[in-house]
């Protein structure tokens, strides 16, 4: 499958990012049913049995969608951590292969032999990356698309800015690119392809849906809280991400004082990153409600359309 022929079974230019203990199969659905790609984290699945089912599920109810409606799904995605700490990643690979899943997203390591899998049956691959040498590393590994992970995104995000980041991929690479950071409108998915990426990619706006596996705390904390509220820090994961304060407040940490020692004690106590320390980025100033995914996909295409005709009107009315 070319770029151009995934973008067409799209009704937005838009991917639902995987995100580790949000995104399940009802979200993924929802999304693709919708026209927008749906993804998620094999490791969403506790084991390689449990990501097979999570496969079954998905595939099935989107073929069933096809048939009873006669509406082409968007393709859905799957998330492999590439990296020698995942023991899981041969077997979830296999199980990619044999569902033949349309998008893999690969994070923390591009292999060419991964990527050769994945293409013998037709499927893409992302890989997301924050700086130039981690891009040119997966193009040499023949990867389809940079995910271009800037400033303000959630998860593992970087610090470029995300009109230089994409401005730099393009002077090396006329793949896809996939822009990350605070896209929660239509008009902002239309931004990001006029800086010159295909495709928008959005986490933070789908934690607070109701198809979501965040619980109802982590919602309305994402509704809640606004830029202020996000730190970048290595404390929790042992990589650089942001996560919500509130979170790291509620789990014993000073964050007046924030010293390194104190981040020491999440270790001490009960609570986990990702799972009671809350990742999110800066689009949660975006964000006020937690609707169906449905509602927000909807709310997204008109904004996107209605973008799309201001510029195009605007363009009328230039003079040179």
């Amino acid at each position: 499958m070319t770029i151009s022929e995934f973008k067409s079974k799209l009704s937005l230019p838009a991917i639902v990012s995987p995100m580790f203990l949000v995104s399940g199969t009802e979200l993924v659905i929802e999304a693709c049913k919708n026209g927008v790609v749906g993804t998620f984290p094999a490791l969403n699945g506790r084991t390689s049995d449990d990501f097979e089912n999570m496969l079954k599920e998905i595939t099935s109810a989107l073929a069933k969608f096809k048939e009873e409606t006669g509406k082409e799904p968007a393709p859905f995605g799957v998330n492999l951590i590439v990296n020698k700490t995942n023991p899981r990643l041969m077997p979830d690979l296999q199980l990619c292969v044999k569902y033949q899943v349309p998008l893999v997203i690969t994070s923390l390591g591009a292999v060419s032999d991964l990527v050769d899998a994945i293409h013998s049956y037709g499927g893409l691959v992302f890989h997301d990356v924050i700086k130039k040498r981690h891009a040119e590393k997966a193009i040499e590994a023949g990867v389809d698309g940079i995910i271009a992970v800037s400033a303000g995104a959630g998860g593992h995000a970087g610090l470029a800015n995300p009109f230089a980041l994409v401005e730099e991929f393009r002077t090396f690479w006329d793949g896809a690119i996939i822009l990350a950071g605070s896209i929660n409108s239509g008009e902002s998915i239309l931004a990001a392809e006029t800086v010159g990426a295909d495709f928008a990619y959005m986490g933070t706006r789908f934690i607070a849906t109701q198809e979501s596996m965040a619980g109802g705390d982590y919602k309305q904390m994402v509704v809640d809280t606004s830029i202020d509220d996000v730190i970048y820090t290595d404390g929790v994961s042992g990589v650089n991400a942001n996560f919500l304060k509130p979170s790291i407040e509620k789990a014993g940490i000073d964050l007046s004082v924030k010293k390194e020692e104190d981040f020491s004690k999440l270790n001490a106590s009960n609570s986990k990153a990702w799972k009671d320390i809350w990742s999110a980025g800066h689009g949660v100033a975006g964000i006020h409600n937690v609707p169906k995914t449905a509602e927000l996909i909807d709310e997204l295409k008109a904004s996107y359309k209605a973008a799309l005709e201001n510029h195009t009107e605007k363009l009328k009315n230039l003079k040179f």
